[in-house]
């Protein structure tokens, strides 16, 4: 199985379960691992014969502007979701990171894998 990725992805949007985090929208950044069933692409050259970045990045953005979410978790699940259902990926990791969420603290996030990986 090859893996693309996507890395750095950044959006801003409303999350968290406290009411203060809840009235500011806050910069998510999420970093993608995604399962390419087989290798057909790398001997065609075609789009047609992988999983379409711009495509991905277009649909978590559109997904994320119909949805809120409290936690990092269910950000992670739901996009993990859409990229296996909506790309017909065998398997996907999702990290999803809160930058300076906190005082003292850089970044905080989970990070979740599903789906078959396969050799």
């Amino acid at each position: 199985m090859d893996i693309i990725f996507i890395n750095e992805l950044r959006l801003d949007m409303l999350i968290g379960v406290y009411d203060w985090e809840r009235k500011v929208p806050q910069t998510v950044q999420f970093d993608l691992e995604i399962g390419i069933p087989d290798a057909r692409a790398a001997q065609s050259d075609r789009l047609a014969d992988t999983i379409d970045y711009a495509a991905i990045v277009s649909r978590i953005e559109a997904s994320l502007r119909e949805n809120r979410f409290s936690l990092l978790e269910k950000v992670a699940e739901h996009v993990a979701q859409l990229i296996l259902r909506d790309f017909g990926s065998p398997w996907v990791r999702v990290s999803v990171t809160k930058l300076a969420p906190l005082r003292n603290v850089r970044r905080l996030g989970v990070t979740i894998e599903r789906g078959e990986r396969s050799a």
